[in-house]
């Protein structure tokens, strides 16, 4: 009989979803290697940390496209830091209900409501999906502004597989890629693995398109296709650089709705039910899957109060990190995470068609900008060097 932490992993909690995750050695016979149509970061940091990016992107030798919001980081910023060699968008989101993009039912049904975000993450990743068929860019690479990539040619590989795959990430090193919940059960000696995210993820924009929820585990949710997971790879590796999950209770609370709908729907793919992602559209599903999460949150905190004084992470900070989340989930009811799941399938097919009504431009950066605004709303400030032509629009 295993130990407590090995029986709550099995029983409540599933550390790894690698298994559902193809790991192909190498990039398909007859591929394009190295063709990467353009890298997209959103940020809110300081123009500086798209250093990385920038490197790539000359290497690759393919336009970076940097999406900006809040106090630190601007699109004009961002052009002072601009090799005379890289090809560029710089984009201000100052406003991300601005952006040309459908009205979600998710992001409706979570309004006025505690678990409602702020964060303009996921729009910023849909603006590069929308920016992708205006400009007629088919293989793109998301890259948050805290990953680093040892070298181009793993981009490059990732990228190649895309003949192949309609998704495919990158392993994730250096700092774990994980909720605030998940990094306590490892520091806590459970089992815990990485999942594919959007911090390092190449995507194939032409094939069944699908969009990024403003939600916790946003990525998780792109990765789903019409009943299970989409054609799906990692290779190569990044690393992340470190931060403190547990600096906050406020970013547990925050997360705990999108973890438990996106580990709830992921575990009927890992049980291989036969139903899919579509078996979460049952109340009974939910009901089992809320109290499992319940006691497996109970299980961490239990571990977390038997660290010694003194332990490191602060065992204190820990503490009040999984009593958010707890706070948080008694408040998530088995019937909301099927409302949700239903509006999230809804969603998906407004975005398609939503998405096809956009021209295919080419690489005309001006008659882009225009469409990636609402009508009536004014247009978005933005900087554009493409073919070695600075563009300064008149905003």
């Amino acid at each position: 009989m295993g130990t407590e932490t090995e029986r709550v992993t099995t029983e409540h909690h599933h550390g790894s979803h690698r298994h559902l995750v193809d790991t192909p050695e190498a990039a398909p016979p007859g591929g394009t290697p190295g063709r990467v149509d353009a890298i997209v970061v959103p940020t809110i940091r300081h123009p500086r940390w798209l250093r990385h990016a920038i490197r790539l992107a000359v290497a690759l030798r393919c336009p970076l496209v940097s999406l900006h919001s809040r106090r630190w980081s601007s699109a004009r910023l961002a052009a002072t830091l601009m090799p005379i060699n890289v090809e560029f968008l710089a984009i201000d989101v100052d406003d991300a209900d601005r952006l040309n993009l459908p009205d979600l039912t998710t992001t409706a049904l979570l309004r006025g409501t505690l678990f409602e975000r702020s964060t303009d993450l996921s729009a910023k990743r849909n603006a590069g999906l929308v920016l992708a068929r205006l400009m007629g860019w088919e293989r793109i690479v998301f890259l948050d502004d805290d990953i680093e990539v040892g070298g181009h040619e793993e981009v490059a590989r990732a990228a190649a597989l895309l003949d192949t795959y309609d998704v495919v990430g990158m392993h994730i090193g250096g700092y774990h890629d994980n909720s605030v919940v998940c990094h306590a059960h490892r520091e806590t000696r459970g089992r815990q693995d990485s999942f594919v995210g959007g911090g390092a993820l190449a995507v194939e924009t032409t094939r069944f398109p699908s969009f990024f929820p403003n939600i916790y585990n946003e990525d998780w949710f792109y990765l789903l296709g019409d009943t299970s997971l989409r054609r799906l790879a990692v290779t190569g590796m990044v690393m992340q650089r470190p931060y403190d999950p547990f600096d906050r209770p406020a970013r547990a609370r925050d997360q705990e709705l999108g973890d438990v709908l996106a580990e709830g729907i992921y575990w009927l793919l890992d049980e291989q039910t036969g139903t899919g992602w579509r078996g979460a559209t049952d109340v009974r599903h939910w009901r089992h899957f809320l109290l499992a999460r319940r006691e497996f949150l109970e299980n961490v905190l239990r571990r977390v109060r038997r660290l010694p004084e003194g332990s490191k992470p602060d065992r204190g900070a820990m503490e009040a990190s999984l009593l958010a989340a707890l706070g948080r989930l008694s408040r998530i009811e088995a019937g909301f995470c099927v409302a949700y799941v239903k509006a999230w399938a809804e969603d998906r097919r407004r975005w398609a068609d939503h998405l096809h009504r956009f021209p295919v431009l080419g690489p005309d950066a001006a008659g882009a900008m225009k469409w990636l605004v609402k009508d009536g709303q004014n247009p978005l400030r933005w900087i554009c060097r493409m073919e070695m032509v600075l563009d300064l629009p008149e905003v």
